[in-house]
């Protein structure tokens, strides 16, 4: 698919991961509308030309459509979307205040899963008004997971969860869309230098980007913006999940 001259749509796009592919698509020459919540949207600093900011909460029916409808406003051919938001809590099965708290799991799930689905059915609805390409195609989703899908480290049920329903998902959205020319990928990022890394002491970073097998460092925002790019632009990269880790495989701890 040609970015230049479409409109995608970017969950979390105020910072981490949306704001480096929001950037990176709008330098391609899409128009780009960027979801996140008001907070974000409202620290959110200059925007790359072409970017736009929407305040909207992944998990609200509502909201999506009404910032769908401000691109349809625009007349904006939305041709992409992303899901980039998600949250991460930390907490155990079972830990020394007793069990995991359930609202604490339902939250995560409801923002990680729910809402990149909630996204993608909705996006797809939109992509799906318009007419094909000459190979049939009307555009693409690209949700993000985890490798915690696959190796989830102690404290993270409920991430690990949430991204295993994502990458869980793909082939099937894949073939559920195909008929509409839709393609759905998902990314499953190893560990990302984004701001929920920020808290962390420098020794805990240098560990952790250690642990990566090749390169030893922290994976770039704007490399997992570079995939996205590159899957839009591979037609025949679908119903897939793409491992971003550097050959890392997660510990326990």
């Amino acid at each position: 698919m040609d970015i230049a001259g479409s409109a995608a749509l970017v969950t979390g796009a105020a910072s981490g991961l949306g704001a480096a592919t929001a950037e990176a698509l709008a330098a391609r020459g899409a128009t780009v509308y960027g979801l996140d919540l008001e907070k974000a949207v409202a620290a959110a600093g200059d925007l790359p030309e072409g970017v736009r900011l929407i305040a909207a909460d992944v998990t609200d029916e509502e909201q999506v459509r009404a910032a769908l409808a401000e691109a349809d406003a625009d007349g904006a051919e939305l041709r992409l979307a992303v899901n980039c938001a998600g949250i991460a809590p930390s907490a155990r099965v079972l830990g020394r205040k007793g069990p995991h708290d359930l609202d604490l799991f339902r939250a995560v799930v409801d923002v990680n899963l729910i809402g990149t689905f909630n996204v993608m059915r909705l996006a797809a609805e939109a992509i799906a008004r318009h007419e094909p390409d000459a190979h049939g195609q009307r555009g693409l989703v690209v949700n993000t997971a985890s490798i915690a899908a696959f190796e989830g480290q102690v404290g993270q049920i409920a991430y690990a969860a949430s991204k295993a329903g994502v990458a869980g998902m793909t082939i099937t959205a894949a073939r559920d869309l195909a008929q509409y020319g839709i393609r759905v990928v998902t990314v499953a990022p190893g560990i990302v230098d984004t701001p929920m890394m920020a808290g962390f002491s420098e020794e805990i970073r240098a560990g952790l980007a250690a642990s990566v097998t090749f390169p030893q460092r922290l994976a770039r925002p704007e490399e997992y913006a570079r995939l996205i790019t590159m899957v839009a632009e591979h037609d025949y990269l679908n119903g897939e999940t793409i491992r971003m880790d550097g050959a890392l495989r997660m510990a326990a701890r």
